[in-house]
C-alpha cells in the first residue's frame, strides 16, 4: 500500500499533514486528493508527502488518495466550521449541557455590540452577554458558574445563567488566563509579568512572577492541583510552566513551543497545548517526560476545549472547529 499512515489524523482549515509510506511516487509532483478536491504538495520524497488541506474539503472523516496510485484508501478526520465571526484570543468553554462559550474580544478599548456567544450542540449560535471590554478569558466554577476576564479593564466578571453579570475582582493588571482550582481559588494571569490568587472570599494575592507575554496568559489547573501556564514570548522558545500554590515553586514542564497559546487538560488528565509558530500551527498533546505529539493542525490556531462527552473544539481567532474523533489515551 503506497500510503500506510497519516499526522495528524486530524486537521481543520489550513491544517498541514504528512503521509508515510513506501515507494512513493516521485518521478513528478505526486497528485494527492482530499477527498475531491486536489491538495497542495510541499514537499515528496519516496516514505514522506507533506500536504496542506484543501480549502474547499468538507468537515468529517474524508478519504486521502495519491492521483492514479492503487491501494487502500487513508481517511482523515476534518474539523467542521462550528461557528464564525468570533474574536477570541483564548479557550472556548464548554458548559455539562454541551453549549460552546465564545468571545468577540476586540481591538484595545472597543465595546462591541456583543461581548459573548454561546454555541448550542446543534450549532446554532446566539448572542449571550454584551457590555464587557476586551472580554479574554473564560472558565466555570464548581457549580457551573460562568467568569470571564476584562483585559482592557483588568477585571473579572460573573455571568449569570441570563447573560447578565457583575464585577468579580478588580486591579488584575492585563487579565488573561483564568482557572479555579478545587477549592474555590480563581487563578488569574495578568499578561505582564503576575499570576493573581483570587480567594472565595474575594480577597487578591500575586503568588508568582513569570516572563510577560507578547499576547495574553492561558491558564489551566491540572490533576495535580498545579496551575499551567503558557506565555508566548518574542522569544526563539517558551515554556509551559507548572505552578504550585502552595509553595510557590515554578516549574518548566516543556520547552519545545515557539508560541503555545491555549492550554487544557483531557478527562484523562493529559495536557494539551495550542502552538501557534508559523510551520507548526497545531494542536499538541505533552506526554510526561515534557516531548510533545501533534494531535490537531490547523492555521492560527489560538484556543481548545474539551466538551463533556470528550468532543472536541479548537479556535482560531475568528472560527470555531469542532472535531468528533475521539484522542486515545495516553498509554
Amino acid at each position: 500500500m503506497p500510503i500506510t499512515s497519516v499526522v495528524p489524523i486530524r486537521v481543520v482549515e489550513g491544517g498541514r499533514v504528512a503521509l508515510a509510506g513506501s515507494d512513493l511516487p516521485t518521478e513528478v509532483i505526486p497528485s494527492v486528493v482530499v477527498g475531491e478536491e486536489p491538495a497542495r504538495t510541499l514537499f515528496a520524497s519516496s516514505t514522506r508527502i507533506v500536504i496542506d488541506l484543501p480549502e474547499d474539503a468538507e468537515g468529517g472523516r474524508t478519504p486521502i488518495r495519491i492521483d492514479n496510485v492503487p491501494g487502500e484508501t487513508v481517511y482523515v478526520s476534518i474539523g467542521a466550521v462550528w461557528a464564525t465571526g468570533l474574536h477570541q484570543v483564548d479557550n472556548p468553554v464548554f458548559d455539562r449541557e454541551g453549549n460552546l462559550y465564545v468571545t468577540y474580544s476586540g481591538t484595545r478599548g472597543q465595546e462591541v455590540p456583543v461581548s459573548i456567544f454561546r454555541v448550542g450542540p446543534n450549532g446554532r449560535r446566539e448572542s449571550y452577554v454584551s457590555g464587557i471590554v476586551n472580554p479574554t478569558s473564560m472558565t466555570f466554577d464548581a457549580s457551573g458558574q460562568l467568569y470571564v476576564s476584562s483585559r482592557f479593564e483588568g477585571s473579572i466578571y460573573r455571568v449569570f445563567p441570563n447573560g447578565t453579570h457583575e464585577p468579580y475582582a478588580s486591579d488584575l493588571g492585563i487579565a488573561c488566563g483564568l482557572a479555579f482550582d478545587r477549592k474555590g481559588v480563581l487563578y488569574v494571569g495578568d499578561r505582564s509579568g503576575t499570576v493573581f490568587a483570587v480567594q472565595p472570599d474575594r480577597t487578591v494575592s500575586a503568588i508568582a512572577t513569570l516572563p510577560p507575554s507578547v499576547a495574553a496568559f492561558h491558564l489551566s489547573v491540572g490533576p495535580d492541583d498545579c496551575v499551567y501556564i503558557s506565555a508566548p514570548t518574542l522569544g526563539p522558545y517558551d515554556y509551559v510552566y507548572r505552578l504550585d500554590p502552595a509553595t510557590g515553586a515554578i516549574d518548566k514542564v516543556s520547552s519545545r513551543f515557539g508560541r503555545p497559546q491555549g492550554i487544557a487538560f483531557d478527562s484523562q488528565g493529559a495536557l494539551y497545548v495550542v502552538e501557534a509558530l508559523a510551520g507548526s500551527n497545531g494542536l499538541y498533546r505533552v506526554r510526561q517526560d515534557g516531548t510533545t505529539e501533534l494531535v490537531v493542525a490547523g492555521q492560527s490556531l489560538v484556543g481548545v476545549a474539551f466538551d463533556p462527552s470528550g468532543g472536541l473544539v479548537v479556535t482560531s481567532n475568528d472560527t470555531a472547529y469542532r472535531l468528533n474523533v475521539p484522542i486515545r489515551p495516553l498509554v
